[in-house]
């Protein structure tokens, strides 16, 4: 029997279609909407990664606040998500293999990107249909990639990254929205391939144990960003690989990504910044160089955390050594920020006594 959609219905229905349209007239790569009652079995996942990997627990505590947006938000109906493919920019080879890729092309808060502009204005469009949305533009307000697969945009993979047509080169944003919605795709990927282990062999610091597990703490990512914080006194500061800011392992090494990274475009300002963070460079910046045109686009250090880099690239630098960086290490013993100092020193006993 064919249902009868009541006017109410069928102008949600409109909404839907309406709000897609505009999300691929503005360049998304994939666009969804599902009930928020579709997240609840993010919750269960989000419990089975502590309980698997316990030590991860102080780490996911502080993501609790994207287990139920309700407890904050008490009217949110549904969650509009949308996909923006990133692996289409030309790589500097200033900063290939140091610096994350995710980083590199980060357009959550820069406003020189059409990636930024067009959050903007399905922002403003989805107002002007009269939706309340909300939305997290830097952390999330949901768990992204589990509403992006709820929404049949992609699957996520044994390395946790999620993936569209495009491999795991994308970027995801979401909003909560008042009205209960639904427009959800059927994704037509492959699984992961039978047996293949790549992404957890190649992990450096055997941060991935497991399909779908990791203890994040353990992650480059987390070392190199906001966590390692003592990274001198940390035994896994050894096993850092090339990685400056971020990491990119477990993505490169993944058969599903082979050949979906194609540069055909530049980044809104990357070549300009990019010779600026050469391992060399990044030793010699200046404080105010990098709170003016750094710290903006890699956001998850503070203003005051260049020593934070610094320290990230002696570790480069000492797991990458070549005879060109004893000077550079050579000064920083004497540097006047502790962390600096006490790891060029640990280097300088290592290395050449």
């Amino acid at each position: 029997m064919r249902k009868i959609l009541s006017r109410g219905d069928q102008m949600l229905g409109k909404m839907e279609q309406m709000i897609q349209s505009k999300a691929y007239e503005l360049g998304y790569e994939k666009y969804g909407i599902i009930p928020l009652k579709a997240m609840e079995g993010y919750a269960e996942r989000f419990e089975e990664r502590i309980q698997k990997v316990p030590a991860s627990e102080p780490f996911y505590q502080r993501q609790r606040r994207l287990v139920d947006p309700r407890a904050e938000y008490p009217w949110a109906k549904s969650v509009v998500v949308v996909v923006s493919r990133y692996g289409k920019y030309k790589i500097p080879p200033s900063v290939k293999g140091h610096i994350a890729k995710s980083f590199l092309f980060d357009a959550r808060v820069d406003t020189n990107t059409k990636e930024y502009q067009a959050n903007q204005d399905i922002e403003k469009y989805m107002q002007e249909l009269g939706l309340r949305i909300e939305t997290n533009s830097k952390f999330g307000i949901v768990g992204m990639r589990w509403a992006a697969m709820q929404a049949g945009l992609g699957i996520i993979r044994r390395n946790n990254f999620f993936y569209t047509q495009s491999g795991s080169w994308v970027g995801l944003k979401a909003w909560l929205t008042d009205k209960e919605m639904e427009l959800i795709e059927t994704p037509s990927l492959p699984q992961c391939p039978k047996g293949c282990k790549r992404c957890m062999e190649s992990c450096p610091t055997h941060s991935l144990s497991a399909d779908y597990t990791m203890l994040p703490t353990a992650c480059i990512s987390f070392l190199t960003t906001f966590g390692g914080r003592d990274l001198p006194h940390e035994p896994l500061n050894k096993h850092l690989a090339n990685c400056i800011y971020g990491c990119d392992i477990c993505q490169d090494v993944c058969p599903m990504n082979k050949g979906k990274w194609q540069e055909n475009e530049d980044f809104p300002g990357l070549s300009n910044l990019a010779p600026k963070l050469t391992p060399e460079n990044i030793m010699n910046m200046h404080l105010d160089f990098y709170r003016e045109r750094v710290q903006p686009k890699f956001f998850y250090l503070s203003p005051d955390e260049l020593w934070k880099w610094k320290v990230n690239t002696l570790c480069f630098m000492r797991n990458n050594y070549q005879e060109a960086y004893k000077p550079y290490i050579t000064a920083a013993c004497d540097d006047e920020n502790e962390k600096i100092r006490e790891m060029a020193r640990s280097i300088s006993l290592e290395l050449y006594n």
